[in-house]
């Protein structure tokens, strides 16, 4: 078993990675301005220029960093570059927030057990990148949103909560998805809240909060 919590005195330090609209990450913004939640945003990361998730970062005053993997001569050295980024902000917490690149050994091996990922659907169902597509083409009557602990697979960590969504008869993919991207804004802003404020444990697929 692996316990985890914050290690620094105050708030716990979330550090965000971002390769969109940062939709998830404003929703973390916004929960911690108040400080009964136990956290603040230290940085935020993105694998691309000049996205609106940036933006928001500094309109918030937020520093960022920006990693693209085609700046380095392979995968493995934008790991690790990334990993060292993260790491200069001593975050108690990584979150991924729609960062579309997935996590190498050497950031694992720095986070394991720390960093956390959404996924649009109800793992281990409908992993990889078209979750709410693979459930409305499926046929299922309920989908969701998963918040687990990233290993080296494709949407396979350990499961921290999940949110279901009912899918309905007139659903098409974007109705479907913006249901499930309201679901899992509330699970991430809640999840997170919990696990900074009371600490977390993984012990082999069952994560623990408090």
């Amino acid at each position: 078993m692996t316990t985890h919590g914050p290690v620094t005195p105050g708030p716990a330090r979330l550090v965000v990675l971002v390769s969109g609209s940062g939709t998830n990450l404003q929703a973390l913004l916004d929960a911690c301005a108040d400080p009964a939640y136990g956290a603040v945003v230290v940085a935020v990361g993105a694998d691309r220029d000049g996205i609106e998730g940036l933006a928001r970062a500094e309109r918030a005053g937020v520093p960022t960093f920006v990693h693209r993997v085609r700046d380095f001569h392979d995968r493995p050295a934008w790991d690790a570059a990334v990993a060292d980024a993260v790491a200069a902000h001593e975050p108690d917490l990584v979150v991924s927030a729609g960062f579309m690149k997935l996590a190498g050994p050497a950031f694992l091996a720095r986070f394991g057990g720390r960093y956390v990922n959404t996924h649009p659907a109800l793992l281990p169902s409908f992993p990889g990148t078209h979750g709410a597509a693979d459930a409305l083409a499926y046929g299922v009557k309920v989908t969701g949103a998963t918040l687990f602990v990233v290993d080296e697979g494709v949407d396979t960590g350990a499961i921290i909560a999940q949110r279901a969504v009912e899918v309905l008869d007139d659903d098409d993919v974007a109705s479907l998805h913006e249901r499930i991207k309201v679901a899992e804004r509330s699970m991430l802003v809640e999840s997170v809240g919990r696990m900074v404020r009371s600490g977390w444990s993984v012990n082999a697929r069952r994560v623990t909060v408090g």
